[in-house]
């Protein structure tokens, strides 16, 4: 999949990528005036991407420059203390820990915190629905002394989209386009979203699957 979605990450940032980011180092839903941001992009059984196989993407910014969202359902083996230390920023004792996400094939050096909006940091963009997606490294700096956002969920790297090749994706049945859901998005656990963002348009994702086995 071609990513090339530099313009609206710099638009959601604020400004590119700098030492005080995080750097180490078959739609059935009504498109508004915003395209599909703040919805989940639920990928099809046929999509045998290794990397997007049965992900769900939460859609950050979407619109004549392309999309750009964060991959919700796949942890990596790291932990948000793990990160912490690497940027030499120390939790203090009882500190909230949580695993961390692969956000997308881009810029995984580069990190995102998809969060409640009850507080802004540097380089917070409000997105809808009480959610902020923030770039800066303060936040990392709130969070390790447990002055974080209340529900929030980190993330390296991106997946990205050029003009209109989303569409095109969604036009050729890769995706499912749903709402999204905070609860699914901060408290499910990661290998159950999946089929429950397909649950909230009354897709069961497994009967799809084996359809298409026997197809």
């Amino acid at each position: 999949m071609s990513i090339n979605a530099r313009k609206v990450v710099a638009s959601l940032a604020g400004a590119a990528p700098s030492a005080d980011t995080l750097a180490m180092d078959n739609s059935t839903s009504k498109m508004t005036s915003e395209g599909l941001r703040d919805h989940f992009l639920i990928a099809m059984p046929s999509l045998q991407d290794g990397y997007f196989d049965h992900s769900v993407t939460y859609i950050c910014e979407h619109g004549d420059e392309g999309a750009m969202g964060l991959v919700i359902n796949q942890p990596i083996d790291l932990t948000l203390q793990q990160v912490l230390r690497q940027l030499d920023i120390d939790p203090v004792a009882g500190a909230a820990d949580q695993r961390v996400f692969r956000g997308g094939p881009v810029q995984p050096e580069h990190g995102f915190v998809l969060h409640s909006d009850e507080s802004q940091w540097h380089g917070t963009r409000k997105l809808p629905n009480g959610l902020g997606l923030t770039t800066s490294r303060d936040i990392l700096e709130s969070m390790a002394l447990n002055h974080g956002p209340k529900q929030s969920l980190v993330a390296l790297g991106y997946a990205g989209w050029g003009p209109g090749q989303l569409e095109a994706e969604i036009a050729e049945n890769a995706w499912l386009v749903g709402p999204s859901s905070r609860s699914i998005l901060f408290s499910l656990p990661p290998d159950e979203r999946w089929n429950a963002a397909a649950q909230l348009m009354g897709i069961d994702m497994n009967l799809i699957s084996q359809a298409a086995g026997h197809a």
